[in-house]
């Protein structure tokens, strides 16, 4: 692709600098707020913000706003995407800079991991009442069985199981459902629940929705079910989920739209406040799905009788979205 001489000068411009490349480099890799590159790279965060600053008006970084948070990640789209592939793959992959940034990089990771670990240790046994604190669980489970459609459905996948409800809500359509779960805690609990549901058949796993191990296309429905706001990288969990899709089968993502509570943060461990429809169709037509028209399913009221924290900040909305591979692709067994 080519580019004016203008705006080559000015990615280079925004690129050639010390702290604005280790950015660049960090943010090719996972997205990150602003705190967040503070901590990794020990400046302070007015300065990492004028960094972040000069890279976005430069097309090499965008931005977008989640609550009180910003956060950041290398473009996506073109010409910005190319030219900072381009820039990176200049670089040393054994700078010692470039090295320890990535380590501390890792301990934000591991930070993470460890908070949100602790969070659906201690709220494993009473999961599904923490998901119901909102929005009536009844009126949003009726609506996902009416996107999933009738089946039966040759595979079902799981994709961030929890306490396993969607495989014992759909299991039953399904003539192998398989849930995945990275918390010990969670498929210990789903368990126990599929065995009162009488479905001995559905399996759940230890797995990673990042990198799930399953072959392509091989599920015609998998759900992603409340889950995307717990992620740093939401974007590459839906296209991980939209691989297993076979042709003909459909993907349903279940989340919140934004909103602004940011107390979920620290009581609930969400990292993003919900999703902007555009934003899940972007992610969903990339991995080369069609999307349907979003279903909305507004409170029907403040969760005042609630105890639990953050339960005061009622009037979250709970979005369907789904999309289905409509392209002829190879299926292969998993």
């Amino acid at each position: 692709m080519s580019l004016g001489a203008q705006t080559v000068v000015e990615m280079l411009r925004a690129a050639g600098e010390p702290t604005r490349l280790r950015i660049l480099t960090l943010l090719a890799r996972d997205e990150l707020a602003v705190m967040e590159l503070g901590q990794i790279l020990d400046q302070s965060q007015p300065r990492v913000s004028r960094h972040l600053k000069l890279l976005t008006e430069a097309g090499l970084v965008e931005r977008f706003p989640d609550g009180a948070w910003v956060f950041y990640r290398v473009v996506t789209t073109e010409p910005g995407a190319a030219a900072a592939a381009r820039l990176l793959s200049l670089l040393d992959p054994q700078d010692p800079v470039l090295q320890r940034d990535l380590e501390r990089l890792e301990t934000v990771r591991r930070t993470r991991l460890s908070e949100a670990a602790a969070y659906f240790a201690r709220n494993a046994a009473h999961w599904d009442q923490i998901r119901s604190l909102y929005v009536s669980e009844a009126d949003v489970e009726q609506a996902i069985e009416a996107a999933a459609g009738p089946g039966p459905f040759q595979r079902l996948i799981d994709l961030g199981t929890g306490a396993g409800r969607m495989l014992t809500l759909l299991g039953p359509r399904a003539e192998q459902a398989l849930g995945l779960d990275l918390s010990h805690q969670m498929l210990n609990v789903a368990r126990n629940h599929l065995a009162e549901a009488g479905l001995a058949g559905v399996e759940v796993r230890h797995g990673d929705i990042f990198a799930t191990g399953l072959a392509d296309g091989c599920a015609d429905l998998v759900v992603v079910h409340r889950v995307l706001h717990f992620l740093s990288e939401p974007a590459a969990a839906v296209a991980e989920a939209a691989r297993l899709v076979a042709p003909g089968g459909r993907l349903l993502i279940v989340d919140f739209a934004p909103h602004t509570h940011e107390a979920l943060r620290q009581a609930h461990q969400h990292r993003r406040l919900g999703f902007s429809d555009e934003e899940i169709a972007r992610w969903m037509e990339a991995a080369g799905l069609t999307c349907d028209p979003p279903l909305a399913l507004p409170p029907q009221g403040p969760a005042a009788d609630n105890d639990a924290p953050g339960a005061q900040e009622a009037g979250l909305t709970v979005k369907i979205w789904r999309a289905v591979r409509t392209a002829a692709r190879t299926r292969s067994a998993a």
